[in-house]
This record gives structure tokens, sequence and C-alpha cells, in this order.
């Protein structure tokens, strides 16, 4: 295991490690924004999957099996997903692994949201030869202060290539965060299971209130991690609304940031006791939201 700051510099590690020339990497779309911006600025080509919701979002392995090619230099999955919620099933991923594993592409699992799941859980990727999982305690573990996250990797060359391109990076964590961080992962049965009750509890009240509104909003219910990516129905860019959202003190992410225009990203595992007025100010915008399209049209 490899000590980084961070899942974000186990991603940067990763795709310095494959900027090579006529390399290409296969990443899910729509996704946390680092994932593509670093691979842009390092000049590799980036090939995309996608999460659709004609198919519920779920993962689709043949078609990533098919951008693979013989310069294809990692896939990288991100279960529980950000932002849709959907999870890769157990045996999809043996899939996925045997394929990667053949042909010598590097398989990374971004597991920064297990385990926290609604339904049925899934396991680790780390139960697999051939992959390596990235992790970290801002999401799951809600701790991201500490700056402490790692990489499970069982090959040894890499793991030495690893130790090696961090040290042109941060070299080292701090020695508080790195402290604070034991005592989460000693406690992890607590620290996880607040986030799953919160979570839990949360997306109860947010699955009546989507249905409430489903006239205005679509959704799917996220199978893990503590993200959904509802959408306009009626298509619409939803900058506006988040804007108007944002004015009433919910922060939503614009679907345009995912090159999603018309959904929003919505998180509902940051706190417990206020989610219900967050859900209410939501609410309210709403039905002002749709009175006045129906007012316009």
């Amino acid at each position: 295991m490899q000590v980084v700051t961070g899942a974000s510099e186990a991603l940067l590690v990763l795709m310095w490690m494959a900027a090579e020339p006529g390399a290409n990497v296969i990443l899910p779309q729509p996704a946390f924004a680092t994932f593509s911006a670093l691979p842009e600025s390092l000049g590799i080509e980036i090939r995309y999957y996608t999460f659709r919701k004609e198919n519920g979002f779920a993962f689709d392995i043949e078609e990533i099996k098919k951008l693979t090619d013989r310069n294809t230099k990692l896939v990288l999955i991100n279960t529980p997903h950000n932002p849709t919620g959907a999870t890769i099933s157990d045996a999809d991923l043996d899939i996925l692994h045997d394929h990667t594993s053949s042909r010598g592409i590097q398989l990374i699992s971004d597991e920064v949201y297990h385990p926290i799941y609604h339904g049925q859980p899934t396991r680790s990727a780390a139960r697999l030869p051939h992959t390596t999982v990235i992790h970290d305690f801002s999401k799951a573990f809600p701790l991201s202060g500490v700056r402490t996250g790692w990489m499970i990797e069982n090959d040894p060359e890499r793991r030495k290539r690893y130790w090696t391109s961090r040290c042109y990076f941060s070299i080292t964590n701090n020695s508080a965060g790195e402290m604070l961080a034991e005592i989460a992962m000693r406690h992890r049965d607590t620290v996880l299971g607040k986030t799953q009750q919160i979570a839990t509890e949360n997306l109860r009240q947010l699955t009546a209130f989507m249905s409430e509104h489903r006239d205005t909003i679509g959704w799917i219910s996220p199978r893990g991690g503590m993200t959904a990516f509802p959408w306009l129905l009626n298509g619409e860019n939803s900058r506006a609304f988040c804007q108007a959202a944002a004015e009433r003190g919910v922060l939503l992410a614009p679907g345009d940031c995912f090159d999603a225009p018309s959904h929003f990203r919505l998180g509902f595992a940051a706190v417990g006791e206020k989610f219900p007025d967050a859900l209410n100010r939501l609410g309210e915008l709403i039905r002002r939201w749709s009175v006045s399209k129906m007012t316009m049209a």
C-alpha cells in the first residue's frame, strides 16, 4: 500500500505514469472533473464510456471493452460513482478485470464512496489480483481536511514506481493529518456507520421529495455513495436553476460541469439535521420554477 495526499494525488501519480506517446486512457462520463483534467494536461488521449439515464446509469462493460486497444494504459472505474450513485456488480467487475488483465491494461477502481450502499453492496476491487484501488478520507470517511489517502496495489514494481513518482510531488503527508487518519481508521466502524446512517435517512427523505416533484424533476435513485444526478424534465440547462437554489442557501452542481446540462448533482449526506430544511427550500424553488415556466409558455 502507498499512502498519498488524498485520492487526487493518487490520480496524479497514475496519470503521470500513463503519459507515453500514443497512449490512451478509458474514463467515465459524467465524472469527477479531475479524472479528465489530468490526462488532458499531460496530452493523453481520453476515451469515454457513458452513464446514461436511459439504462438506469448502469455500467456498460461491453462499451468499456470496445474502447480498449493496444495503446490503452488504464481503465478507470469509480464505484459508487460520482455523480450518479451507480455501482458495478461483482460479476461485471470480474469480467472487466479478466479483460484488462489479459491485455496488460491497468484497472483502477476509485472507491472513495465505498462502502456506502443503498441496497445490494458490492465488494472492493482490492480482492482482485490485477487491480489498483484508490481511497481516501474525504467521502465515506467525511474527513477531507486530513488530506490522507491510499493506493492498494499487488504489483511490487508498480508500488516502487508510485513511491518514486511521489518524490516529485508532495513527498510526504503532514504528521497531524496522518495521526487523525489513523484514529479514524481504528474507529472506522463508528465513522462509516455514521456516514451510512445519515446517507440512508437522507436518501429516504430525498426519495419522497423526488416523488412529490416528479412532474418537474427526473431522477434515478443512487445505489451507493452520497450523490444523485437528477435532471430537469423540460430539458433546459440547469445552471440558472442551480444559481437560484444557491441564492436560497442550497448548493447544487450544474450539469454543464459534467457535460450533461439538464442534470445537476445533489449531495445528500453532509448533514442530517439540516437536510429537511434544505429540501423545503429546494421544493419551494421547484414550485416557483414550474409556475414561472408555465407562465412563460
